[in-house]
């Protein structure tokens, strides 16, 4: 079932009649008295994406009149409407190709999310007929994981701590019948996740590496990897109170990671599917590792702690480390993992770093087409050099302010040695503010422009 869109072609829908800008005056000649006389009064402006509920003569809703360009249908070009509309069924009278009639379906069900587990909200939406040549396998898979990110997000560490991620995991994996594996607690340093242990053990949750794989052994190896902080303190180098106030988010990288291996399931997609998100909380306590210790990763390389708010990469690097011995085809890490890529791309768009120009250009282009922004930084390599440490082979912080996602993500990459072709992003994992279709709070980060390059890449 896909929220807000309906199947049920026998009831009766209001038609949403798209008119062109330059089209406007001769539709409107050809109307009748009343609704000319409605549309003065209403001062209507013909700009793109508005609209007016024109009635009939009893009062009742005749038809949804909408500016759109015929040519421009796109994810959000109907994301206004559930929310604006009276309740009640509608459907579009467009003749849309598979993609557009599919993106209106996405977006027009996402426009309706709400978050309403600790507050109700009785709030009414419109639903949609389901457009004719709308992909509705599609359409329900993309709802789905873009709703289950921001859930992940929205839900405060309470609930939602390490144990209960990998709860909401083991459902996602349960749906298809993959195999997991949980390693918890001291078991991690038995199996060789030291840094994992190190970052996760001073909380009263024990940390883990939750391990999911699906798919036919002898298929094209792809591995995503989800930074899961559940929560971050910044540890011994603790943060202010300000910059807690959203670090349950900080387990967003995770939720993209779960999100994707949805879709990827769900699509059936002829890849051996590998999910690894280490689980912890950043905390203080007695037992905290602390500035100035030296870690040894499960690589075999010393990291020197240059500072306890640079976690994320610490945990990614063991959990890259494990997944970069199976020489995948493809690894995919998505993380929130600086402020620095917040700088510099600002919240809505994915930091990406990749050295593999032409992964980089099938993400770029199915970006573009998905409507889910990324942008290229560069792996410059000249910045390693700020990374290093005189008494161990790496430090996990910067040696100056400057070029911070730079060097996490050359960080990172001191752990990816086998891997085929490997993409980092660095996300917000947030809307800082509401949009058509994109309400404040938890948000799905380049899955969908990630799911379609995998498709095209790998897909039948």
């Amino acid at each position: 079932m896909i929220p807000h869109i309906s199947e049920d072609f026998d009831q009766p829908s209001t038609p949403i009649l798209p008119v062109g800008a330059e089209d406007f005056d001769g539709w409107l000649s050809s109307q009748s008295e009343l609704v000319k006389n409605w549309v003065a009064v209403q001062d209507f402006k013909t700009k793109s994406g508005s609209h007016l509920v024109i009635p009939t003569s009893e009062g009742d809703i005749s038809l949804v009149l909408l500016i759109a360009e015929p040519d421009q249908w796109g994810i959000w070009s109907l994301a206004k409407l559930p929310s604006s509309l009276p309740p009640g069924l509608y459907r579009l009278d467009a003749e849309l190709d598979e993609r557009q009639a599919t993106d209106v379906a996405i977006g027009w069900s996402l426009a309706t999310y709400n978050f309403d587990r600790y507050k109700k909200n009785d709030r009414e939406y419109a639903s949609l007929l389901l457009p004719a040549n709308a992909d509705k396998a599609h359409v329900e898979r993309t709802v789905f994981a873009t709703n289950l990110a921001r859930d992940l997000v929205n839900i405060p560490t309470q609930d939602m701590g390490p144990k209960a991620l990998e709860g909401a995991a083991s459902q996602i994996a349960g749906e298809f019948e993959a195999r997991q594996m949980n390693i918890v607690g001291e078991d991690l340093l038995t199996y060789h996740f030291p840094m994992v242990h190190a970052v996760g053990r001073a909380s009263a949750q024990d940390p883990r590496l939750i391990d999911i794989v699906w798919g036919d052994a002898d298929a094209p190896k792809v591995t995503i990897v989800g930074k899961g902080v559940c929560f971050d303190t910044g540890g011994l180098d603790l943060k202010p109170s300000s910059a807690m106030l959203l670090m349950k988010k900080d387990m967003g990288g995770a939720a993209m990671a779960l999100s994707l291996a949805y879709m990827i399931m769900h699509a059936n997609l002829p890849v051996r599917l590998r999910v690894l998100i280490p689980a912890v909380e950043n905390s203080v306590s007695g037992n905290a590792f602390r500035p100035g210790d030296i870690l040894t990763s499960r690589s075999g390389k010393t990291v020197e702690i240059g500072n306890t708010d640079a976690e994320g990469r610490l945990i990614l690097a063991d959990a890259m480390t494990a997944a970069d011995e199976e020489e995948p085809e493809l690894l995919i890490d998505f993380a929130t993992l600086t402020g620095a890529a917040r700088v510099a791309v600002g919240t809505e768009l994915a930091a990406t770093f990749t050295d593999d120009d032409e992964l980089f250009d099938l993400i770029e282009k199915h970006s573009a087409t998905e409507k889910d922004p990324v942008w290229r930084l560069p792996l410059w390599d000249e910045y390693r050099s700020l990374i290093d440490s005189p008494i161990a082979d790496i430090n996990n912080s910067g040696s100056t302010p400057y070029a911070g996602a730079i060097t996490a993500g050359l960080f990172l990459k001191e752990f990816v040695n086998k891997s085929k072709s490997w993409v980092h992003f660095d996300i917000m994992a947030y809307n800082t503010r509401e949009r058509p279709g994109r309400p404040a709070g938890g948000e799905a980060f380049a899955i969908r422009a990630m799911f379609a390059a995998l498709k095209e890449k790998f897909g039948k």
